[in-house]
């Protein structure tokens, strides 16, 4: 699904921005990227049912240098990525999911998204050029600073029912997962959770009005999803999927894919800078479906990849 199709239903919906905040080196594979145009994001004459648009991977590369890229990946047999040129945007460290959306006039399309560089919170509302003489916009906000023992954040954001939520989620160093609720431009510390010492990366793979589901790896190179409900004090439910082979990725990047909820998921391991492309069928724990596409033909040299997507494309995983 490209994501500049599907922003497009956005667009006279009276959205906003609710907080949510280098040039690959050759590879063997890879064509050279795309310029970037406009027309990968907004063109209002154009607008495509995203139902008829393929399943597709759509990631961000945020890096520590202060760009970010676009690569969209198609599965199968062997994947094929479109890459595009990279774009001026702010050094980070980690990143979660990038939001696209359409002001009421549909004449600008933005992604918004929150960020930690160094030990700040920061959110961004980057605004995408409607002509190919300019440049992306990523003005950005500090939030609040306390976020050094912090490695990975990752964002909820269900919107296409009542009742919605918002939350945020931080995987600490002292083994302790955090949930904020997002509420306007502010944040609501819900509380810790203890268990998650030992765990390396997250990310969202389901989202409902009952509860957020995370997919979830550790050091060992385990792989579990946490489902946690959105009542206050409520414990998560942890599942494993696999015991083993997942201790070299440093980012999970989840889109849907399908009417059964499954899901598709590009792994990414920072040391190689490469990408991995997996089909998972509803998460399940053991009896969780996997299939392999194998590595994606382009360079992933971001700090930690996110997902590009919309409020409206629910994450149906789990």
């Amino acid at each position: 699904m490209k994501l500049q199709r599907c922003a497009l239903a956005l667009a006279g919906a009276g959205l906003f921005a609710a907080a949510a905040a280098s040039v690959p080196a050759a590879a063997t594979g890879q064509a050279d990227p795309k310029p970037y145009f406009p027309s990968r994001t907004v063109q209002p004459n154009k607008a495509k049912a995203a139902t008829a648009e393929p399943c597709e991977s759509a990631v961000g590369v945020p890096t520590a240098a202060g760009t970010m890229q676009e690569i969209y990946v198609l599965p199968g047999r062997h994947p094929q990525a479109d890459v595009y040129e990279p774009y001026k945007f702010v050094g980070t460290r980690a990143d979660a999911t990038w939001y696209g959306a359409v002001n009421n006039a549909g004449t600008q399309f933005y992604y918004y998204g929150l960020l930690l560089q160094g030990g700040n919170l920061y959110r961004h509302t980057t605004y995408m050029p409607n002509n190919e003489t300019s440049a992306p916009r990523p003005p950005f906000k500090k939030v609040g600073p306390g976020w050094t023992s912090f490695k990975s954040i990752a964002t909820s954001n269900f919107s296409v029912a009542a009742p919605r939520h918002a939350y945020l989620y931080g995987l600490n160093t002292n083994g302790s997962l955090y949930r904020y609720q997002m509420v306007g431009a502010g944040f609501r510390s819900l509380g810790a959770i203890a268990g998650f010492k030992g765990f390396k990366t997250m990310t969202v793979i389901s989202e409902t009005a009952a509860y957020d589901t995370l997919l979830m790896t550790t050091n060992a190179g385990a792989l579990w999803t946490a489902h946690i409900p959105v009542a206050a004090g409520a414990k998560p439910v942890m599942k494993l999927i696999r015991s083993s082979g997942w201790s070299a990725y440093e980012s999970l990047v989840v889109q849907s894919c399908g009417t059964r909820g499954g899901s598709l998921v590009v792994a990414v391991d920072n040391d190689t800078q490469s990408g991995y492309q997996f089909a998972m069928s509803k998460a399940n724990g053991s009896a969780t479906a996997i299939t392999s596409y194998g590595k994606v033909p382009a360079v992933f040299n971001g700090v930690s990849h996110v997902s590009l997507t919309t409020h409206y494309d629910q994450l149906v995983g789990e």
